[in-house]
């Protein structure tokens, strides 16, 4: 199980270490739910996506957690951002990521968000049929265009983005259209995107999708004279939640679709362009481990259930995506896993429930779990469901601890009623 948690996690005299730290020290020292983030991995999986563009660029998907720490470390290894709101914008701001370090996206992008873009000089990647105008009147001077191709991703229905009827971006002929909308507003077009899906276990639709990219590059040149220098591919590479997951490791997608998309636009007769990717789970997921505190324990006909001190309002992947996950009893990580029971959240919801069945020590009040692969869309997607605070969040390497996020308080919440 050890080897899906960060790579600087160890067991030493039965209990778990993140970062050279006892996980009963950080639960001690900053509570639970905390989300701790392993410094070492962070910087080895920006390295390796770097490297895998091979002279393109990479742009952080914010929308996995927005945090200025960690943007900013991501940042010291070369990697941007790309964000897809007002908030994710500032949190990059914040963090020292200047124009050409982000990329800004959304399919409902308002007057006053392009012109915080435009106020920030990024890239904008146009979605929607009338935004050339509105970007072009707010100052946008560079753009991108989204096209939507057609590919169904082999993943959970809620998080396919490229089939035909999706949100996301505009079908071939009215991508077109909104490319010399574009043109025809004086914008700077850089190139196209497109993005088929997240927790993509496979290269098979992204390679189609691709494909399709490079033809469809080769009609604007066609129809409109014009040449992509950019070919934005969107992330979504998974990761392994759980020991059983089977996922292509996100450094071997990223360097296939780079491979693929200079091959395709070459045999489509076009210049090699700039690959860009927008990584976000497949950076910041594996580094993340979130710790609980058992509250209590029932042992029922059929089902023990262990109840912790967090649930669905620190984590909803489960009852949003039925994503599976794992735990270790942090305290124990060396008993005999002989017990199979149901970890449960505090909430007051019977859907509340973060693991179905996973094998543990034979549990008990006070023990203290430790989910991996949890660095991405967790805290990202916290709520104050049953007016619960939102978790902290640490980072740790070489035994050093530093806080990145704060817990919420009551005070916190309590703050914004008018």
């Amino acid at each position: 199980m050890i080897d899906v948690f960060p790579e600087a996690a160890t067991i030493e005299d039965g209990e778990l270490l993140l970062g050279g730290v006892s996980a009963e020290a950080l639960a001690a020292e900053h509570g639970t739910p905390l989300v701790v983030y392993c410094e070492a991995t962070l910087r080895r999986r920006a390295r390796a996506l770097a490297a895998a563009v091979d002279g393109g660029r990479v742009f952080y998907g914010v929308k996995a957690f927005a945090n200025v720490a960690l943007l900013r470390l991501l940042r010291e290894e070369g990697i941007g951002a790309d964000v897809a709101s007002e908030g994710e914008l500032a949190f990059a701001r914040a963090a020292g990521l200047g124009a050409e370090e982000l990329v800004v996206h959304g399919n409902a992008k308002d007057e006053r968000f392009l012109a915080a873009a435009a106020a920030a000089g990024s890239p904008v990647v146009l979605d929607a049929p009338d935004e050339a105008p509105l970007a072009a009147e707010a100052g946008v001077r560079q753009t991108l265009v989204r096209v939507t191709l057609g590919v169904d991703a082999d993943t959970h229905e809620a998080i396919r983005t490229g089939h035909h009827g999706s949100k996301f971006g505009l079908p071939p002929d009215r991508a077109l259209t909104l490319l010399a909308d574009a043109l025809a507003a004086g914008i700077d077009v850089l190139g196209l995107h497109v993005h088929v899906g997240s927790q993509m276990a496979d290269f098979d639709a992204q390679e189609e999708t691709i494909r399709r990219l490079a033809a469809f590059a080769g009609r604007c040149r066609a129809e409109l004279g014009w040449v992509a220098r950019v070919a934005d591919l969107g992330g979504g590479f998974g990761i392994r939640h759980h020991p059983n997951d089977r996922v292509t490791d996100a450094v071997q997608l990223a360097t296939a679709a780079a491979v693929t998309a200079r091959a395709s636009f070459a045999q489509a007769g076009l210049a090699e362009p700039e690959v860009w990717l927008e990584p976000g789970r497949s950076l910041v997921g594996p580094a993340g481990v979130t710790l609980y505190r058992v509250v209590s324990v029932k042992r029922l006909p059929g089902r023990t259930w262990v109840a912790i001190d967090g649930g669905m309002s620190d984590n909803p992947r489960p009852q949003l995506y039925d994503a599976r996950y794992t735990a270790l009893s942090a305290l124990r990580a060396d008993a005999p896993a002989d017990e199979v029971v149901s970890v449960a959240g505090m909430h007051c919801e019977s859907g509340d429930v973060l693991i179905d069945d996973v094998a543990l020590p034979g549990a008990r009040r006070g023990d203290l779990l430790a989910v991996p692969a949890t660095g991405a869309y967790t805290l990202a997607m916290a709520s104050n469901y049953n007016g619960v605070g939102r978790p902290a969040a640490v980072l740790v390497r070489d035994g050093a601890v530093t806080a990145i996020r704060r817990r919420e308080t009551v005070d916190d919440l309590l703050a914004l009623e008018a």
